[in-house]
């Protein structure tokens, strides 16, 4: 039985997180269960499996995927930073691993009613679970002109976002902005044509940045990183799979910063001691030719993994 959405770099993920038997292991983003069934074969039966994710749907389908080993899973339709709490109900104080997957998946992007493609035409939501605050629809129709700007820039590095803003405020002032075919036809009127020949597609950033907004997802990835480290035994793993710059900016320098214990003063004297990880990915892991043969989605993903010293 193989999951709808493919996971990625399974192999990889195995090899930095070295789960084995008896170990409990936090799979921070289950989605449909891919990464999950290759960690419970080594952990299983004497092991755990935490499964976390926003989405409930996500949820629904990893519980189906992974009947044949119910006994040795728990389930939390929950966000991964709040592991702390997540452990407490599981009255666990420490876990030996934890994996963060943090891409969208291929059943979030193809579910038209989510609004996370800019492909297909549904309603502008992009919400990964029932806990974000506020629709894609709310953000476009409601923050001011500036705003949107800073969200394009900051969380699309999107070379056209004041020309993108000022064109969604002049066009919800005229009508109401509901759907992801209503933003594209917006945004590729924004950008000059020019700009647009070749390439991705022009709506491509904007829709990460308002999904990155709209979830919150930078600050909960810095977040879960850092309290799950909190959480791991001595020697137990982190690993983070990311998918664009930003991501894998902030996990590599949340990782650095603890390998390196600058969480002290900046005069401080740094000693070993102080170090709370050791870096095991000095570059990022990236995908094989032959899975993005297989998976085109791999190739903008990269993994990086750490030990826990202390």
């Amino acid at each position: 039985m193989i999951p709808e959405h493919q996971p990625v770099m399974v192999e990889e993920v195995i090899e930095y997180l070295n789960p084995e038997r008896g170990k409990v292991i936090v799979d921070g983003t289950i989605g449909a269960g891919g990464h999950a069934r290759a960690i419970l074969e080594r952990i299983a039966p004497s092991g755990r499996l935490i499964g976390i994710d926003r989405d409930p749907k996500a949820i629904a389908q990893a519980r189906r995927f992974l009947d044949d080993m119910a006994e040795a899973v728990s389930y939390y339709c929950e966000n991964f930073r709040n592991i702390q709490t997540i452990l407490e109900h599981e009255k666990l104080k420490e876990i030996d691993g934890l994996l963060l997957d943090v891409g969208l998946s291929s059943m979030q992007l193809e579910d038209e009613a989510r609004g996370f493609s800019f492909r297909t035409d549904g309603p502008l939501d992009m919400r990964m679970g029932p806990d974000a605050l506020k629709t894609a629809a709310e953000i476009v129709n409601c923050a001011s002109e500036e705003e949107l700007r800073k969200i394009l820039l900051g969380f699309g590095e999107e070379r056209w976002a004041g020309r993108i803003a000022h064109f969604i405020v002049e066009a919800r002032e005229r009508k109401r902005i509901e759907t992801t075919g209503e933003l594209v036809k917006i945004i590729e009127d924004a950008i000059p044509v020019g700009a647009r020949r070749g390439g991705r597609h022009p709506a491509r950033k904007t829709f990460q940045a308002l999904r990155i907004a709209v979830n919150e997802e930078l600050e909960n990835l810095k977040e879960g990183i850092l309290d799950g480290v909190e959480c791991l035994a001595h020697a137990g793993r982190v690993v983070v799979l990311t998918y664009h710059s930003l991501e894998d900016r902030i996990t590599k320098h949340t990782l650095s910063s603890l390998a390196k214990g600058n969480y002290d003063p900046p005069d401080f004297p740094l000693s070993e001691s102080t170090a709370e990880l050791k870096i095991l990915t000095k570059k990022p892991v990236r995908p094989s030719k032959e899975e993005i043969d297989r998976n085109p989605r791999a190739r903008s993903a990269k993994l990086r993994a750490a030990e826990k010293l202390r």
